[in-house]
């Protein structure tokens, strides 16, 4: 258990200081849902698609590579510099390709050729690229509170960017990007000055084309994830006018449709953050137990706290979210969530239980690092991509954004079982999927049962909280039976 308390130690500061940027930068929901019309909304969450998508070229893989190869400390140095400046001069040829190939990106996240959103894109791009070994040191050596110190930074420099601008100097949607670009470059800076002494090192060649065949499976998978996160925008907003009449009405457009979805897809943020946070300590802190005789123990019992995590997240934003949604921010008089996006909100329980599956992902993939198969991350993530793509073309004619989710649920489901058969087959783990998949099965069934609960006579408050409490009560004892039993 003492593994597990510096796992924890860990995952409660990266949790921390990912609560608080992701608190801070919620802010920005109402702002730009009480600003924007809807399909200017759209314009955005189609940009950082794009954003994300580029992400997985520009990156390479490196950060996975470096957590993997960085803990040699003796080799640390020329290693990260190494890596660093492989990345500078890629993303600078990288950035040119796309500038030449604009007119063909430009139309696709709804803008025009040359559009100074463009060169923000690259910007932000670039910078965020050149962050990234420097935050995996930070999380391999735990300098866990350097890491939150620069995170937070980044997230309130941007979010006090787009209310002077916004708010300030009636900027429109560019200004989305102006504080994202100039965010992106001073976290760079930070981050480079943080891990100066590591440009001490020398360049390594040998090391580069290790690194590289570590690395670069993991771009065809991040690929598969960013199609996972994000294709579903692009599908909905190909979405054919008469079957948007006919789901929404006559006031709506495909573009108001990705603007509704991408607000309160938004709301799963609660599950991904635990996720996230919890991805930030558990891949550096695997890679340090994997050679003790414990480790696949210790694995297990992680799994099985994972589930009281989500499960807990799960049931009070599922049961909670009309009541989220509605909370007025202080000053500014908008809510969280403006009226005209909560169309939208039937989505929310469908994509944190998504979510939640991707934390199994994130808990299986331990195998897979360990034994150095990453070419199978590619396999199963570009699965998941097919068929989240299936999923969406099948379903978004008849049942539009819960088309969506539903499709970004079953491939999550399907990558995690996925990877749960080949990691294990890598490195035996006695994970307990069946209480995993029962204190699913439980909260869910939960959240359905409130409007059965309403009818009794109670009111909606006491019937979310009622099923609340029933619902970590039997998560927490089903948790405890888990890890009592391995």
């Amino acid at each position: 258990m003492t593994k597990l308390k510096e796992l924890f130690s860990d995952t409660i500061v990266y949790g921390i200081s990912s609560v608080l940027a992701r608190f801070i930068g919620y802010l920005l929901v109402p702002l730009h849902t009480g600003v924007f019309q809807e399909d200017q909304y759209g314009v955005i969450s189609l940009v950082f698609a794009a954003i994300a998508f580029f992400n997985v070229i520009f990156q390479m893989g490196m950060e996975s590579a470096y957590i993997r190869y960085g803990k040699d400390r003796d080799k640390a140095k020329s290693i990260f510099k190494t890596l660093q400046l492989f990345l500078l001069g890629s993303s600078a040829i990288l950035v040119a390709i796309i500038w030449l190939a604009q007119p063909l990106i430009a139309p696709l996240v709804g803008l025009e050729t040359g559009d100074p959103i463009l060169w923000m894109l690259l910007g932000i791009l670039f910078f965020d690229t050149l962050a990234i070994v420097p935050f995996a040191e930070l999380r391999l050596v735990r300098k866990s509170i350097s890491f939150a110190i620069i995170k937070t930074g980044n997230v309130l420099i941007n979010l006090g960017l787009n209310f002077y601008l916004i708010l300030g100097l009636n900027y429109g949607i560019e200004a989305v990007f102006i504080s994202n670009l100039v965010a992106s470059l001073l976290t760079a800076i930070a981050t480079a000055l943080m891990t100066l002494p590591l440009f001490k090192g020398s360049w390594d060649t040998d090391f580069l084309k290790k690194a590289l065949l570590f690395g670069l499976p993991f771009i065809p998978a991040g690929f598969g994830h960013a199609i996972n996160e994000l294709v579903d925008r692009f599908f909905l907003k190909s979405m054919d006018p008469s079957t948007v009449q006919q789901l929404y009405g006559q006031d709506y457009t495909s573009d108001d449709i990705v603007g509704i979805y991408g607000a309160c897809y938004k709301l799963a943020v609660f599950m991904l953050l635990i996720v996230q946070m919890f991805r930030m300590a558990w891949q550096p802190f695997f890679m340090r137990q994997s050679e003790e005789q414990s480790a696949p123990q210790t694995f297990a019992q992680t799994f099985s706290f994972f589930n009281l995590a989500a499960a807990a997240v799960f049931l009070f934003v599922a049961l909670f979210v009309e009541q989220i949604v509605s909370i007025k921010i202080p000053i500014l008089d908008f809510y969280l969530v403006d009226e005209k996006f909560w169309e939208g909100l039937i989505i929310v329980p469908v994509l944190l239980m998504a979510y939640w599956f991707q934390g199994w992902y994130i808990n299986f993939s331990a195998g897979i690092f360990i034994s150095e198969t990453t070419k199978r991350l590619a396999q199963i993530t570009l699965m998941g991509a097919a068929i989240t793509i299936i999923a969406n073309l099948a379903l978004i004619p008849y049942f539009g954004m819960m088309g969506s989710a539903i499709a970004t649920l079953i491939s999550y489901a399907s990558m995690a079982l996925l990877i749960f058969y080949y990691s294990t087959k890598a490195f035996s783990v006695p994970y307990n999927l069946l209480s995993g998949f029962g204190v699913m099965v439980i909260v869910a069934g939960l959240y359905y049962l409130k409007p059965s609960i309403i009818s009794f006579g109670l009111n909606e408050w006491a019937a979310s909280l009622l099923l609340f409490i029933s619902g970590l009560l039997a998560a927490g004892g089903i948790t405890y039976a888990s890890v009592k039993s391995i």
